[in-house]
C-alpha cells in the first residue's frame, strides 16, 4: 500500500510538472523588463514602455479619445489622451503648445513622461473635461469619419475649448432691469409722471435696440473672423497623411560662432505646416543631440526643412544656417519595399552631392533597408551661413506601425 501510494504521489507530481510546462515557458518568454504578479495574475512592468502598455490596457484607453477607433497607438502628452493614427495627424497640426504627439511604440519614453500621463487619468477623465457639453446637434467623429470631420471636431475640442464645462453662460449684453419699487403714492403723482415715464421708456427702448443691433453686427464680424481663422487653422489638419518621417538629429560639426566665442545651437525641423525642434545645447560648436523627432508625411510630399539657431536669452535668436531635403525618394523606396520579407541589409538607392542639394561630399545619402526599415544617413552642409554641417538619420515609417 505504501509503495502504491508513493507511486501515485510521484505520478501526481509528474502530472503537475507537465501541466505547468506551458506556464513556465510563457514565463520564460516574458520580456526581461516585465515582472509577473502572482497575486492577481497580471503583468506589471518596471520600465516606461511596460507601464505605458498597462495604461493602454485600461478600459477608457483602449479606444481613441476623439473618434473611438480601437487600439490607439499614439499619445497627446500634454493633453493626456490616447489617440489613433488619423487623429494624431490633426493633433500635430495644432502645434506642440496645444498637443505634443508621441508614438507608443516608436518613441523613447521616460518614467517622468509616463508619470505625467498617469496623473492625468487617461481618456475617460480627459473627455469628462474636454467633452463635458457637446451640443446635441453636433456629432462626435467615428472611426470611419472623414479627415474634415476629425479636424473640425479636434479644433473645436482642444483649441477653442468649445465643449468644456464653464460657469459662464451666454446672456444678453444689455439685460432688462426691472424698475425700482415704491411705496403707495397718490394717483395724482402717478398720472402726472405717466407721460414722462412713457417718453423715457421709448428712448430707453430705442437705445437698447441700437446697442443690440451694434452687438449683433459685432458678433457677425467676429463669427466671420472666426470662420476665416478656422479655415486657415484646419487647412493643415485636413491633409491626408501617407506615413511618418522619423528624424534623428545626431550632431552638428564646426557650426558658426554667434556669441563671443561659441554658440547655443538648436535645430527646427519643418514639413509642410508642421514643425518641431530639438533642445538647446549650451556653448558648443560641435553639439551632439541624438534626439529623435517625428513628423507626418502629407500626401503631396513637401521638402523637409532644417534651420539652426543660436538661443539668445535677451534678444532674437541668431540664424546659424539652413538646409532642405527632398524626402520623396526615401518615401518611394519605403513604399517599394513594404511587401519585402527580407531581414538582411539591402541598399535601395543613393543620393550624390550636387549643386541642387546640400549634401556633404563625405555623407552621400544611401537608402538602406535594415530589419525591414528604410533608413538614410545624411550629412548636410548648412546654407546661407559661413560654415557648419548637420548630421541626421531619416527613417520612413508606415502608418500601420
Amino acid at each position: 500500500m505504501h509503495s502504491e501510494s508513493h507511486s501515485r504521489q510521484e505520478s501526481s507530481e509528474s502530472t503537475n510538472i507537465t501541466g505547468s510546462c506551458l506556464y513556465d515557458l510563457l514565463r520564460l518568454d516574458t520580456p526581461t523588463d516585465w515582472g509577473f504578479n502572482e497575486n492577481n495574475g497580471k503583468t506589471a512592468s518596471s520600465g516606461p514602455h511596460g507601464r505605458l502598455e498597462n495604461l493602454m490596457s485600461e478600459p477608457g484607453n483602449r479606444f481613441c479619445a476623439d473618434c473611438g477607433s480601437p487600439e490607439p497607438k499614439w499619445v497627446s502628452l500634454n493633453i493626456g489622451s490616447f489617440i489613433c493614427i488619423k487623429c494624431s495627424g490633426v493633433h500635430r497640426s495644432l502645434g506642440v503648445h496645444i498637443s505634443k504627439v508621441l508614438s507608443v511604440n516608436l518613441d523613447e519614453w521616460t518614467d517622468d513622461e509616463v508619470n505625467v500621463l498617469t496623473e492625468m487619468g487617461g481618456n475617460t477623465i480627459i473627455n469628462m473635461k474636454y467633452e463635458a457639453c457637446i451640443p446635441e446637434y453636433y456629432k462626435k467623429p467615428k472611426p470611419d469619419s472623414s479627415i474634415e470631420e476629425r479636424a473640425d471636431f479636434i479644433w473645436r475640442k482642444y483649441e477653442l475649448l468649445q465643449f468644456t464645462n464653464t460657469d459662464e453662460s451666454l446672456s444678453c449684453p444689455f439685460p432688462y432691469r426691472s424698475p425700482p419699487t415704491h411705496s403707495n403714492s397718490s394717483s395724482l403723482d402717478m398720472s402726472s409722471s405717466g407721460h414722462e415715464k412713457k417718453q423715457n421708456s421709448v428712448k430707453n427702448t430705442q437705445s437698447h435696440r441700437s446697442h443690440w443691433h451694434a452687438f449683433r453686427h459685432s458678433r457677425r464680424r467676429k463669427d466671420s473672423h472666426d470662420r476665416t481663422h478656422r479655415k486657415s487653422s484646419l487647412s493643415a489638419g485636413m491633409v491626408e497623411f501617407i506615413g511618418l518621417i522619423k528624424v534623428n538629429v545626431v550632431r552638428g560639426s564646426n557650426l558658426a560662432v554667434r556669441d563671443m566665442i561659441s554658440s547655443d545651437p538648436y535645430v527646427i525641423l519643418s514639413l509642410g505646416d508642421q514643425s518641431v525642434k530639438t533642445r538647446v545645447i549650451k556653448k558648443n560648436l560641435n553639439p551632439v543631440w541624438n534626439e529623435q523627432l517625428m513628423l507626418s508625411i502629407p500626401e503631396d510630399v513637401p521638402p523637409l526643412k532644417l534651420l539652426v539657431y543660436d538661443k539668445d536669452r535677451f534678444s532674437t535668436d541668431d540664424f546659424m544656417g539652413e538646409a532642405e531635403i527632398d524626402i520623396q525618394p526615401l518615401v518611394s523606396a519605403a513604399k517599394a519595399s513594404e511587401n519585402s520579407k527580407t531581414e538582411d541589409s539591402v541598399q535601395l538607392g543613393q543620393w550624390v552631392e550636387s549643386k541642387e542639394n546640400a549634401l556633404e561630399g563625405d555623407g552621400d545619402g544611401v537608402f538602406n533597408m535594415v530589419e525591414g526599415k528604410v533608413k538614410q544617413e545624411i550629412a548636410l552642409k548648412l546654407q546661407n551661413v559661413e560654415r557648419g554641417v548637420l548630421h541626421i538619420e531619416l527613417e520612413c515609417v508606415s502608418l500601420t506601425q
